[in-house]
């Protein structure tokens, strides 16, 4: 075999057909194809998962130990392979505390660069810090009132790993007896502290107890500067019980818990540095580290919110969501009907002489207030009784601090969900949103703190760290030197494949599929490897095609570097620029699994027999549609102002399919996501689990009776969630196995069938049929269930067949052989048309939910909102839909749009494929461009309408897609192949 290929030998993962294949090494490659015709099954399931699999097999046998055997692909062999590398669509992290910033490790080259030329300042009076000395400390300790007892300790420890065995016997040695290890106390002469080397540990020597005096001042002082000696210039002072108001402006305020004296009481432990110090407010900062900055650990955090940025609290339009009603009935969590809140508001309307049936917004301000947040005032509280009416006087605590603190106290979880669905998610107060402590957030670089830079976004950080240097000191320039370099290229990177627009304090878990693959292809470019074979899956999704020429160059350096690109991909614009095009096919399913076509884009477009070369030449087409429709009603946003919109207005019309459209952060998501679907939901649904972005309101509700989003989330969260039981196609097939002949003897019922209820199904993996191994560092790994072999099910339940097959063998079947199995059932054979109609034909019935990607989740659900009942005037809100799909079943899925609407729904679809946006009615056109420079309506009105705008870069593109439009302007789109007359199909 030559060394410039890769080379595989009869691949039969899924539905592959014995296919040998042989992928070009150090070129750029893309497979292409219908929807489940085998692309990913070659390149993630079989060449991705083999390179997997024999890296976890040159470990050694006792890291083989933790991670568990992989399944070998089903593939005869692969040779050539290199080192492979999986950049897919999962985001980047679902943890609230990853960033931008955090995933890139933006942040870390940030701590590094203010811990090293950082300038602290005070967080009170923002002067610069000074230094202080041993004196000034010993002064604040005699401040303390004269008779305190306290403690001078030396922290020679804080927060590292080890058992610290040698330094125990040093400190012995020099004459130490008395050490506090986290907190806990210990005399060395009696016992050693036992100590987890694996865990962060914290050590004060306890230097000297002492009792403050003016007599006691020398040895005081000689106490200081030995603790200081002894800790490298830092200091710590514990007053085991400090009178009240007492505070020593240290660093480090009161402690509890593990910090307490053995008796629970507080104590006040305050930490002083030489370094550090505010001598006009008093205040002591520590020493400034990397960690200072980080907002995952405690020593950077805010303490308010712990470092998420965020707190919960009631909120006053959610406990009073319609002022109409009267005041009995106006606060939504407290019920009139049970007899202790009721009895609370007639006291309370007694008190105000007001009656209870008066609407709430009728009544004076103050007393709306007294309601809601309490009375200073004593209320005289009556309550009926067997042994007669009890009375007391006291003030009225008020709906909303009420609340509030039965949500701290209680311990029942009923409680706490029902008190969130009144509270809403806000900025932390204490740290405005910034995570970080109040210190971190006081140094300065040339005048800009950590959060500053972290609120910018990409391409404005990296403008923000062009020429810093200037005006450093020699020293500071040497040192941030190599950190800036590194910040630039990290920057520059992120700016290359698209993401310009992000901010680093944007939570990871908000970005999209595409954008958290983009983010970890610019961390490799950045890694600069090597001989790599990197796997990606269809990286241009969610990116407008005027950013894709940015991505494609990024992906050509990193060829160019000497790795292997093997992209799954459907975008043309990818398939011109790969070196080889891969087209899997004839079909999807069971008809895919061979190579139909192999070679560069010229020998893909002659080929007679790709679906795909059809396409690209022109000879297959998605066809313009003969007449747009008209519409008399629109629903109005007013005054969208969410993230970066900029207080617009848009009308959506009703009745009619419309594509809203833009450059990637234009803020497209923010107004469907945020502001329309969050803010129907409220007003029309009554939903008060979502937080609408900020607008002024909707209109035109009258005119649509729901509002449904079918969005990319997964349709369920376990394996056990599937096509078959979302869509309800799972219990039909129950009620077939029910109804045989076997299962009628042994009395099951169609619970029977069920794999997630005890009775019929393998307990072994719970009818899940896999097992999760945890692979430590690497990503979990799903292996059939060893009792079941991946059924689902147990053996008497397996017993019974319908039509010579079992209840897993039809999970098992493609949604097109499941139509033929059951082609005589009406019920059956309508819904699976439906998974059908949207391009679904290929999935296996039980594939789990958890394999989906995020488009054939969101078909999935767009089948099973097919399926219901037609009644119209429902709007349908759709992300992307077209993800994942070949021009072939792009065509499909819009005639499936294009039903929905005749059947007199809305549509809005947020969307980049040219050949949806030009079948749509209307072009809501976002931008100009992305982040604080988008955000704006640049064009409305039929895509014909929105080519003529030259301000769009939508509009430019579109130009290539609708050859009628009359524009002076360039056309931004190539020219076609030469080819026979367009046969529209």
């Amino acid at each position: 075999m030559s060394e410039d290929y890769i080379e595989v030998r009869g691949a039969e993962e899924h539905n592959l057909k014995d296919l040998d294949v042989r992928i070009p090494r150090e070129e750029f490659t893309v497979v292409t194809g219908l929807s489940g015709s085998g692309k990913s099954s070659l390149a993630f399931e079989t060449i991705y998962a083999e390179g997997q699999r024999r890296y976890i097999e040159s470990l050694s046998a006792y890291a083989r130990n933790f991670l568990g055997q992989m399944d070998k692909p089903q593939v005869e062999s692969v040779e050539g392979l290199s080192p492979a590398i999986s950049i897919d669509q999962k985001n980047a992290a679902n943890n609230p505390r990853s960033t931008v910033g955090t995933v890139t490790e933006l942040h870390d080259y940030l701590r590094l660069l203010y811990a090293r030329v950082g300038v602290p300042h005070c967080p009170e009076c923002g002067r610069e810090v000074g230094e202080q000395s041993a004196q000034q400390m010993v002064r604040r300790v005699m401040e303390l009132p004269e008779g305190t007892r306290a403690k001078i300790a030396a922290p020679v420890v804080r927060d590292q790993k080890g058992a610290f065995e040698d330094l125990f016997e040093e400190l012995m040695a020099e004459g130490y007896s008395r050490v506090e290890v986290d907190g806990e106390s210990y005399d060395l002469a009696v016992e050693s502290p036992d100590l987890d080397e694996n865990y962060d540990h914290t050590i004060d020597v306890i230097v000297d107890r002492v009792t403050v005096s003016e007599d006691a001042r020398s040895r005081i002082t000689d106490s200081v500067e030995t603790a200081l000696d002894e800790a490298e210039g830092v200091l710590k002072v514990v007053v085991p019980d400090p009178p009240e108001g007492v505070e020593l402006g240290g660093s480090v305020a009161r402690a509890t818990g593990d910090l307490a004296d053995d008796d629970g009481d507080d104590r006040l432990v305050v930490e002083f540095s030489e370094d550090l110090a505010c001598t006009h407010c008093g205040i002591d900062i520590s020493e400034i580290e990397t960690r200072s900055f980080s907002f995952n650990s405690p020593h950077g955090a805010c303490p308010e919110c712990e470092g998420l940025g965020q707190s919960k609290e009631v909120s006053e339009d959610l406990v009073v969501q319609d002022a109409s009603k009267p005041v009995k009935h106006v606060f939504e969590p407290w019920s009139y009907n049970r007899s202790y809140y009721r009895n609370l508001l007639d006291n309370v309307a007694r008190h105000f002489d007001v009656d209870l049936s008066t609407p709430f917004e009728q009544l004076d301000a103050d007393v709306q207030e007294a309601f809601l947040w309490g009375t200073t005032e004593d209320v005289v509280f009556r309550r009926e009784t067997k042994n007669g009416v009890r009375r007391k006087e006291e003030p009225f605590e008020g709906v909303i601090p009420n609340l509030e603190r039965r949500y701290g106290e209680t311990d029942s979880e009923r409680v706490r969900e029902h008190i969130e669905d009144f509270m809403s998610t806000t900025a932390c107060p204490a740290c405005d949103g910034t995570r970080l402590k109040p210190e971190s957030r006081a140094v300065l670089v040339k005048d800009t703190s950590i959060t500053e830079v972290n609120q910018l976004s990409i391409g404005d950080a990296r403008e923000h760290f062009e020429g810093l240097e200037a005006g450093m000191s020699e020293r500071d320039r040497k040192i941030a030197e190599e950190i800036l370099k590194e910040i630039r290229a990290r920057l520059g990177f992120m700016e290359e494949v698209g993401l310009e627009y992000l901010t680093l304090d944007r939570e990871a878990s908000t970005l999209s599929g595409g954008e958290s693959q983009r983010i970890r292809l610019a961390t490799q470019i950045g890694s600069g490897l090597v001989g790599v074979l990197y796997v990606l899956d269809e990286p241009s999704i969610g990116l407008h095609q005027r950013d894709n020429d940015r991505l494609l160059n990024t992906l050509e350096e990193l060829r160019d570097l000497g790795n292997t690109l093997l992209v799954v991909e459907h975008d043309e614009e990818t398939m011109r620029r790969a070196d080889t095009i891969v087209d899997m096919g004839p079909g999807p399913g069971r008809h895919g699994g061979e190579v139909v076509a192999q070679g560069d884009f010229d020998d893909i477009v002659a080929s007679e027999d790709s679906i795909t070369g059809d396409y690209l030449a022109g000879r297959k087409q998605i066809p313009v549609p003969e007449e747009r429709r008209e519409w008399s009603d629109t629903l109005t946003v007013r005054g969208a102002r969410q993230h970066n919109l900029k207080n617009v207005d848009v009308d959506i019309p009703v009745g009619a399919f419309t594509a809203i459209t833009g450059v990637s952060g234009s803020g497209k998501s923010t107004l469907m996501h945020d502001v329309l679907y969050k803010g129907l939901a409220r007003g029309m649904n009554g939903n008060t689990s979502v937080d609408p972005g900020e607008h002024d309101g909707i209109e035109g509700t009258e005119h649509i009776e729901k509002v449904r989003l079918i969005d990319q989330s997964p349709i369920g969260r376990t394996p056990r969630s599937n096509p078959a039981t979302y869509t309800g196609v799972f219990d039909y097939v129950r009620e077939k196995f029910a109804q045989t002949k076997l299962a009628q003897q042994r009395g099951y019922d169609k619970g029977r069938f069920s794999f997630n209820v005890k009775g019929g199904r393998c307990e072994e993996c719970g009818g899940q049929g896999t097992v999760t191994i945890e692979m430590n560092f690497l990503s979990d790994v799903q292996v059939p269930c060893e009792e079941c072999g991946g059924a689902r099910y147990n053996d008497e339940t397996l017993d019974v067949t319908f039509k010579g097959k079992t209840i897993a063998d039809v999970l098992d079947m493609s949604v097109e052989e499941a139509r033929e199995f059951f082609e005589a059932d009406s019920r059956l054979g309508r819904r699976l048309q439906l998974l059908e109609d949207v391009g679904l034909d290929y999935m296996r019935l039980g594939q789990p939910s958890t394999t989906l990607s995020g488009g054939e989740a969101q078909r999935v659900k767009l089948a099973e909102e097919l399926g219901k009942k037609a009644t119209g005037d429902t709007l349908y809100l759709l992300d992307e839909p077209t993800t994942g799909l070949h021009s072939e079943d792009e065509r499909k899925l819009i005639q499936v749009l294009q039903r929905l609407t005749d059947r007199g729904n809305s549509i809005a679809v947020i969307e980049h494929e040219l050949d949806l946006v030009k079948n749509a009615d209307h072009v809501i056109d976002l931008g100009p461009e992305g982040g604080e420079r988008g955000g704006e309506i640049v064009a409305t009105g039929t895509p014909e309408a929105v080519a003529r705008e030259d301000d769009s870069h939508t509009g430019r593109y579109l130009r290539d897609k609708l050859p009628a439009v009359d524009v002076e302007g360039p056309r931004d789109g190539r020219e076609k192949p030469d080819a026979p007359a367009p046969a529209q199909d």
